[in-house]
């Protein structure tokens, strides 16, 4: 790697009074375990190595950006969730936060259920062999081809997300003679200390049918009276990103009450109910998420409790955990390009990729941590802005960081935590190519997700 000099940035000390940011750390080649994969260290000479493999053979294999998989870490997190709730309750594995084949065939393998949201997420779930069966299908706008798919396979359940929904599903259940299990998924006015455009259980959103006014209790209503549908439960999501289980504790105090009304009205206590998912990861060292032993504990004892205060039996739980569980096992490898120091602001540092393989930090204005890893490095540290080489002011990877004042073009850079949502969302923009992901485990590497190629965006130009 090249490391040819540039002009220095400013360091913290020379611009920022005490306290304005935090400072930077001690230790410069360090890797917080808290934001990065479980395998990920760093050996003599300061590169990092993830399931035994130094990143600078991962980028002469594979090239610059692409995303790391730590294939042990996924799966352990797997275990761990399914351990967590025992065999009483389910877990579903969020597929939005990242899916392919080879994420389906793990979760098979350890025993996690999967929660789809498209036709192209279910096609891919049953191409990689998970049993319909096991397979939960979302969506606020599911089109009719969808719904009748879904339906023909036998998915274990469909969350019903609106009135015309109810009666769409019903009919689509109906002509192919079935009877489709599905869920009502309520939105309980609790909103997650979480960003607004992430924030999904407020009245004022998309999804779900409101608590307020009476509404969820006649989509149930509705739903019960129709033959194509067997009603397992409700459903409930209030938001992402979330490190504490209190907005949980209100959400299935509102949603407990509704079962009650439900068993006082009709006679019958559904046996079900999702609490969504949205538990919080460590993207920064100052983020604190909980295991998920502790969450699994808290959310039972909350549903044990408000439904012993309802008189009601205790229904089985079911969560869907998605980021918590592939967001730590991944980390996008960057190769460091320009580097322009403002004097008196901070060093912007570009990188070959950007907004088109993390689009988090300009749509949620996500914090993400970055490091050095291709080598050690004992200069001073330098505020520092990692951004994208697209023709975007607000192509930010990492607003602000402290990386080496002596880092030079060819460096090896890498963002941690980039496993849920990144390579999920990532675009074309400016024709970029998107980015491989790399499963990496016991001392070997293999493509999952390859990386896109020109060739594959001229297949679908056909002006």
């Amino acid at each position: 790697m090249s490391r040819s000099a540039h002009p220095a940035g400013p360091r913290h000390a020379d611009v920022y009074p005490e306290g304005h940011y935090s400072a930077p750390p001690a230790d410069l080649n360090g890797l917080d375990e808290k934001v990065w994969a479980k395998t990920v260290t760093r050996n003599a000479d300061g590169v990092a190595t993830v399931g035994g493999i130094e990143v600078t053979r991962l980028a002469e294999e594979f090239g610059t950006p692409a995303y790391f998989l730590d294939e042990a870490d996924f799966r352990a997190r797997c275990r761990a969730w399914a351990d967590a709730f025992g065999k009483d309750a389910d877990v579903f594995y969020a597929g939005k936060a990242f899916l392919s084949r080879a994420v389906v065939k793990w979760l098979h393998e350890e025993g996690l259920n999967l929660d789809v949201c498209s036709g192209g997420e279910l096609t891919t779930a049953l191409d990689a062999g998970m049993p319909a069966d096991r397979i939960a299908f979302h969506g606020n706008n599911k089109s009719p081809q969808e719904i009748e798919r879904a339906v023909r396979v036998g998915v274990g359940r469909i969350v019903l997300d609106s009135f015309q929904e109810i009666v769409r599903v019903a009919h689509i259940a109906q002509s192919l003679g079935k009877r489709q299990r599905v869920q009502i998924r309520v939105t309980v006015g609790v909103e997650a200390h979480t960003h607004e455009f992430i924030a999904t259980a407020h009245e004022d959103q998309k999804f779900g049918i409101p608590l307020a006014g009476g509404q969820a209790a006649e989509a149930v209503r509705r739903a019960l009276q129709l033959d194509g549908l067997e009603v397992i439960g409700i459903h409930s999501h209030i938001g992402s990103q979330i490190f504490d289980t209190s907005g949980f504790e209100v959400a299935a105090h509102r949603v407990v009450g509704l079962l009650k009304q439900i068993r006082d009205e009709h006679g019958v206590e559904l046996p079900e109910i999702d609490l969504g998912g949205g538990l919080g990861i460590a993207y920064t060292p100052d983020d604190d998420p909980r295991e998920p032993h502790d969450i699994a504990k808290a959310l039972n004892e909350i549903v044990t409790r408000e439904c012993e205060a309802a008189r009601l039996r205790t229904p089985r739980i079911s969560v869907e955990p998605g980021r918590a569980i592939v967001g730590p096992t991944a980390f996008t490898l960057y190769e460091v390009g320009t580097i322009k120091p403002l004097e008196g602001l901070r060093t912007y540092v570009s990188v070959d990729g950007g907004m088109s393989d993390n689009i988090r930090t300009a749509l949620y204005d996500a914090e993400y941590s970055v490091a050095l890893v291709s080598r050690r490095s004992d200069a001073e540290p330098m505020l520092s802005r990692v951004v994208g080489k697209h023709c975007e002011s607000g192509d930010i990877v990492v607003k602000d960081a402290f990386l080496p004042a002596d880092l030079a073009p060819g460096d090896l850079i890498a963002v941690p935590a980039t496993g849920a949502y990144c390579r999920s969302m990532a675009s074309n923009y400016n024709h970029a190519l998107r980015p491989p992901v790399v499963a990496v485990a016991d001392g070997g590497a293999r493509v999952i997700v390859r990386r896109e190629t020109e060739e594959d965006l001229l297949r679908l130009d056909v002006g």
